[in-house]
């Protein structure tokens, strides 16, 4: 019971992160390795879990989605050939490499929420008037493929990496962004939880999945709603801890 509602609350947690900031998977995927369950069964089943809270999310951001739908139709399938790219590449890799990869990912990752407020400040800023080049909408697109791709095979922080992509091509306000960067995070985790439940159902625990994808939910809408009176810097902490902790119990425990 206990194990049940830290996973609950972990998802809680990682929907309204995802929501306001991105790396959401930094507080579940930690919370689960630290209760024991295989890497690859805790990425599979935290990556289904955390389209629920994509879901609610986008529904929190819907009027900041409406200006951006052409944005959206040209970026999405990028980010589909991505997650689709990335998770086969989780499942062709042997658990091995997954088991090597994942703490440089997840360093990786806490790199970025460290690094978050001084991407998110620059994107205040890095905003061009006018429309953008064809070279930028070249290299906009190359590099949802290639954040897709990360999100399809871990996903940790995707979502920062988002928002710092199009905040430095895009024109809009930080606020449309995020809400682009929801929708195209969503895409990346549905697509994914789809190839693992077509091949790899065998690293599906559905437990884990239920427990997230409600918590997930509930968070996703609340951090639409009140994300904006956040303190990120308090959360970013939080996830840092999270993450150092689990780091250290795959590196010498594991």
């Amino acid at each position: 019971m206990i194990e049940s509602i830290a996973i609950f609350a972990a998802g809680v947690w990682a929907g309204g992160i995802n929501v306001i900031v991105g790396s959401g998977s930094l507080v579940t995927f930690p919370t689960l390795l630290l209760f024991g369950y295989p890497p690859l069964t805790a990425n599979v089943s935290n990556n289904i879990g955390m389209v629920a809270g994509g879901v609610s999310g986008i529904y929190g951001y819907r009027r900041e989605l409406r200006p951006n739908r052409s944005i959206l139709v040209r970026l999405a399938p990028a980010s589909v050939a991505g997650a689709l790219a990335g998770a086969l590449l989780l499942l062709v890799l042997p658990a091995e490499a997954f088991m090597t990869i994942v703490p440089v990912l997840i360093a990786i990752g806490l790199l970025m929420v460290i690094i978050g407020p001084s991407i998110q400040r620059r994107t205040a800023t890095a905003h061009h008037e006018g429309s953008t080049s064809a070279l930028s909408r070249i290299l906009l697109t190359i590099g949802i493929f290639a954040i897709g791709m990360y999100g399809g095979y871990f996903g940790a922080a995707q979502g920062i990496l988002f928002v710092g992509l199009m905040g430095m091509i895009l024109s809009d306000g930080i606020q449309r962004i995020t809400a682009i960067k929801n929708v195209l995070a969503t895409v990346v985790n549905f697509v994914a939880a789809l190839t693992f439940m077509a091949v790899a159902t065998h690293h599906i625990d559905w437990s884990l999945v239920a427990l997230i994808s409600g918590g997930a939910f509930v968070g996703g809408y609340l951090g639409a709603q009140f994300g904006r009176r956040l303190s990120p810097s308090v959360l970013r902490v939080i996830i840092v801890v999270i993450g150092l902790v689990a780091l250290v119990k795959i590196l010498f425990f594991d």
